[in-house]
């Protein structure tokens, strides 16, 4: 199947191919057709999996331009990287159609985004919280949106927002991605691409019980041996610390949580996405909302709490296809956590000692974990 057997108009499938990209993706050939015909389109899919162009190339060819501060697509999004990320997707595709695509999210200056409104801007992507602040003020109105896209709305139903999607659009909803589809969508299609294996079997998986005095120097090995790594803490105060830690140690490395101001918190993305350092510290603002091409292992330096929270950092690596590694750290007394996690994953992956010095940590998918003497 190519683009153009979808329906995707010659110049927009020539800009792709420009691009490297060729052949769509199974959620693109799944619901770029019915996007396209106007229909209400459910699609689910894993992370790294080509979603946005799924939504973003029917958007682009059913939204007409705007009058100022009157979008004709709009579209909603949980974290200001993400709205940064569909931005740079959407932008270069747009320019085939003379439509203008801006972002619109907290962080950056209110006044720029107001000017761009005023001049036209016919399709928003943006977070809730400031859609509803530019609402309040009455430079942008959402009467004129042909297209609206929630974009990864179970993230959005996790942190909070639906109450401020039911703000937007001045109707009563209960929080639930479902109840959003029962209330709004006409005769909605529902798209799934099922993998032949679960997510978390497409990557290798290491859990290493380590001690207090040296879980940085082992975090710092695994950082060295890897050509991009993204670290996660629990706390941005972790974050911070942690980064300063890893310095010490003489890793380049930076950091992206959500006390940070907008632009460093984009400097951080940009310097990680280019190779400037070779690692990012993260909390779990970024496990969803950062896109970056070929990271090689993640490391949880705190457990993650949940299954849940487990797969979005881990996706954050074996992206479109590649491979990669997820590596828990663990002291002695969060073991209980990390096997709670493994159960409801089936991760069946013994959890092994290790120290900084071990010369495992140069390729931690090398080594098969059930071949070694396990941490009781």
């Amino acid at each position: 199947m190519t683009f153009a057997s979808l329906g995707v108009a010659r110049d927009v499938a020539s800009r792709l191919a420009d691009e490297g990209i060729e052949l769509p993706f199974p959620v693109q050939a799944l619901t770029i057709r019915d996007g396209l015909a106007g229909r209400d389109v459910c699609g689910k899919a894993k992370t790294g999996s080509g979603k946005t162009l799924a939504f973003g190339i029917p958007l682009i060819e059913r939204v007409g331009k705007a009058r100022p501060g009157a979008p004709r697509g709009l579209v909603l999004v949980p974290t200001r990287e993400l709205a940064k990320q569909v931005h740079d997707v959407l932008a270069p595709l747009a320019k085939l159609r003379d439509l203008v695509v801006d972002p619109v999210y907290g962080g950056m200056s209110m006044d720029r985004q107001i000017n761009a409104l005023r001049n036209g801007v016919d399709i928003v992507v943006g977070t809730p919280g400031r859609i509803i602040d530019l609402i309040e003020r009455g430079e942008l109105a959402v009467g004129a949106v042909e297209v609206l896209v929630l974009d990864e709305a179970d993230r959005m139903a996790d942190m909070g927002f639906m109450p401020q999607v039911q703000k937007i659009f001045s109707a009563t909803l209960d929080g639930a991605v479902k109840r959003l589809v029962d209330r709004y969508l006409e005769d909605p299609v529902f798209h799934e691409v099922v993998s032949d294996e679960p997510t978390v079997d497409e990557m290798e998986h290491r859990f290493l019980l380590v001690h207090k005095m040296d879980k940085v120097k082992v975090a710092a090995s695994i950082i060295r041996a890897s050509s991009r790594t993204l670290v996660f803490t629990s706390t941005k105060r972790m974050a911070d610390r942690l980064q300063a830690e890893l310095r010490g140690e003489g890793v380049k490395v930076g950091v992206i949580h959500g006390d940070l101001r907008q632009g460093a918190r984009e400097q951080a993305l940009q310097a990680f996405s280019v190779g400037k350092v070779r690692a990012l510290v993260a909390t779990d603002v970024a496990a969803r909302g950062i896109h970056v091409d070929d990271v090689e292992v993640v490391v949880h330096y705190d457990p993650a709490d949940d299954e849940k929270a487990y797969i979005h950092r881990s996706g954050r690596t074996a992206r479109a296809g590649a491979t990669g590694v997820a590596v828990t750290l663990m002291l002695w007394n969060e073991e209980n956590i990390v096997r709670a996690v493994q159960r409801r994953l089936g991760l069946g992956e013994p959890i092994v000692e290790m120290f900084s010095n071990d010369p495992r940590l140069d390729d931690l998918a090398a080594w098969d974990p059930s071949d070694v003497e396990v941490a009781s």
